[in-house]
Formats: C-alpha cells, sequence, structure tokens
C-alpha cells in the first residue's frame, strides 16, 4: 500500500473525464445518436481505448487521521534517479462473450509463436501454453469484462526478453512515516527507496455474480475485481527507527540497503520470467464470525525471493539475509471500521 492511491485515481479520472468531455463538444451532433441493445451488442468486444502514460507525481504529505495522524512525508512516484515515470501502455476493452485479450505475459508468448523469441526457451514454451487460448496468446473473458492491461510502449528489441522486462522504470521514494502528529510524534521509518522494474499488470472489473463462501467463512458477493502484477524491485533501502514497534521487533535503529525481490531462484521460477508476482480478488465480503460487512481481500498470491544485502542494527551491518521460494497462497483479508 505508501502512495494515496485515491488522490491519484481521483487525478486519473478527472483527467479522463475533461477529454472525454473535449471530444464529444468537438463531435457533430449528427454522431450522437442513441443505440438499442443489438447495436450495443455489436459494439461490445470491439477495439477498445489505448492510453500512453507519463508523469512524475510528487505529494508533500499524505496524512490519514484516526484518534492520532499518520503521516507520509514527501512521496515521490517517478522513473529511476527522479526522471519521468513513461514508456506506460494502458489498453482498455469491454470484452464481448468469450472474448481472448491480453494478459499477463502473453506477448511473450505471441513472440515465440511467430519466431521473434527461441520458442524451445523454457520460459518462452511454458507461456506459449500457458496463454494459448483457441489458437490466441492471452485470456479468455466473460461478456461485459472490464479489462485493463498495462504493458510497455516501447520495449526494445523483440527478440530482447531483458529489454522487455526492463522497458519500464519506476522509483517510489517517501522521506518519512510519522505517526502521532503534534506535540508529540515518532518517526517510524525514514529515507525509504524502492527502485526497479514493472512488469505486465492487469486489472479485470468482473460482470459476473461470483458470490460464494470462502474456506476462512467469509461470504464474498457480487461480482468481483481481480489485479494482478509482475515487478522487481533491484534495489531498495529503509531505517526503521521504532523499538517496540510490533511483538516481533523490539530493536530500534534497524536499517535494511541492499533489498531486492525478484524471482530468479528456487522451485517456483516458471512462469515468471524472473519477476515477482502479486494478485488478490476484491469484493464486498461478510464475516462468517463477527458477521461484520466490509472489504474482502482473497485469493491472494504473492511469490518472490528476497535478499537483503545489509541488514544494519545500530549503524552497523550484521549479516545479510536471502529468502527463496516465498509464496503465499489463498490468503484472505476482510477489512472494516471499528
Amino acid at each position: 500500500m505508501p502512495l494515496n492511491r485515491d488522490s491519484f485515481s481521483a487525478s486519473a479520472a478527472a483527467g479522463l473525464l475533461v477529454s472525454a468531455g473535449l471530444w464529444l463538444t468537438a463531435m457533430p451532433t449528427q454522431a450522437l445518436e442513441r443505440l438499442d441493445d443489438g447495436e450495443m451488442g455489436v459494439v461490445t468486444g470491439q477495439a477498445g481505448i489505448t492510453m500512453e502514460l507519463a508523469a512524475r507525481i510528487d505529494i508533500g504529505q499524505v496524512r490519514y487521521v484516526d484518534e492520532a495522524p499518520l503521516d507520509f512525508n514527501q512521496v515521490r512516484l517517478s522513473g529511476h534517479n527522479g526522471t519521468m515515470l513513461d514508456n506506460l501502455k494502458l489498453t482498455l476493452d469491454v470484452a464481448g462473450p468469450g472474448e481472448v485479450l491480453d494478459y499477463g505475459f502473453s506477448e511473450l508468448a505471441r513472440r515465440g509463436d511467430q519466431g521473434t523469441l527461441d520458442p524451445n526457451h523454457w520460459q518462452v514454451a511454458d507461456a506459449m501454453n500457458r496463454y494459448s487460448v483457441a489458437g490466441e496468446f492471452g485470456r479468455q473473458y466473460n461478456d461485459g469484462d472490464l479489462v485493463i492491461h498495462l504493458s510497455p510502449v516501447d520495449s526494445g528489441d523483440p527478440a530482447s526478453l531483458t529489454d522487455y522486462l526492463n522497458a519500464v522504470d519506476f522509483e517510489l521514494a517517501i522521506d518519512s512515516i510519522v505517526t502521532g502528529g503534534q506535540p508529540t510524534s515518532t518517526t517510524m521509518f525514514e529515507n525509504i527507496l524502492l527502485q526497479g522494474y514493472l512488469g505486465p499488470t492487469d486489472i479485470v472489473v468482473g460482470n459476473t455474480d461470483n458470490s460464494r463462501v470462502l474456506p476462512s467463512g467469509t461470504l464474498v458477493q457480487g461480482a468481483e475485481t481481480h489485479i494482478s502484477s509482475h515487478f522487481a524491485i533491484t534495489n531498495g533501502q529503509l531505517d526503521w527507527n521504532v523499538g517496540n514497534f510490533a511483538i516481533l521487533f523490539n530493536f530500534a535503529a534497524v536499517g535494511i540497503e541492499g533489498l531486492r525481490l525478484h524471482n530468479n531462484r528456487g522451485d517456483d521460477m516458471l512462469g515468471h520470467f524472473g519477476m515477482a508476482y502479486a494478485e488478490a480478488s476484491i469484493s464486498k465480503g461478510t464475516s462468517g464470525t463477527s458477521g461484520q460487512d466490509g472489504l474482502s481481500i482473497h485469493n491472494v498470491d504473492f511469490r518472490a525471493d528476497l535478499d537483503i544485502d545489509r541488514f544494519k542494527v545500530g549503524g552497523h551491518s550484521i549479516g545479510s539475509v536471502y529468502m527463496t521460494d516465498i509464496n503465499i497462497q489463498d490468503a484472505s483479508f476482510l477489512v472494516y471500521g471499528h
């Protein structure tokens, strides 16, 4: 979670509405005609919208207030070293019945099928099998699903996997996370920096009622929004300044340097092209234990390897930490107020 996504989403939505308004204003009156149900059926599943994105986002402070505030100070989302976050292409489609659209690494599967990439490469061969649907490459959707796919505008040499995987670079920086406000406050984290690369990312707003009871006992209701993303963090750091912050951590002045998150070793590399992976579904939920209604985050799947080159206490390194095949599956959360 860090960056105020609500603010970013609101800004993006406002820009989209303004652009749509200008476009409609410029259209001749004769073009604005009501479509009947039959005509709408023809429109559904046709070519969608493509947007090329470029931005650098700076936020002086994000404050969450309960009884006391929690402040995220000097938040920046950009490309590496403060450059523009760019080379992003967002395609938006409303799927027709059984329509196959791009998903995950389907573009690399397509290149393997065309011979642009070596079809015998173990990851490419897996992608060709994994994303193959009725003679196409991607994922098959239900009628009316809203499908958003994020990928690079320019992925360099089409025969280079490295060019594709490193096409979209990002950097998230936060000066400090402070709780308590005035007159007393506590700095929890400082000097947070995450640099890396964004792989294919998909957001699917379902058009099908998928109500059911999860193994946790939570009743999820209505249609679901599904989010999945491949990414890699190549350089990360933070300073953890709070003692007794949680039961498991009773020390202060902890620092992490040389953090990397990837999927380059172990037994769980297939299908990820060396990138970490996260996915989750979101919908309304009702707890089977407390009866509380809330936001259900379920079918959570996270896969990665973690490297920390320097784990520091009191300013001195006490060694390195490496975790292989971190695998969280079928986790679920229900979030509600109290």
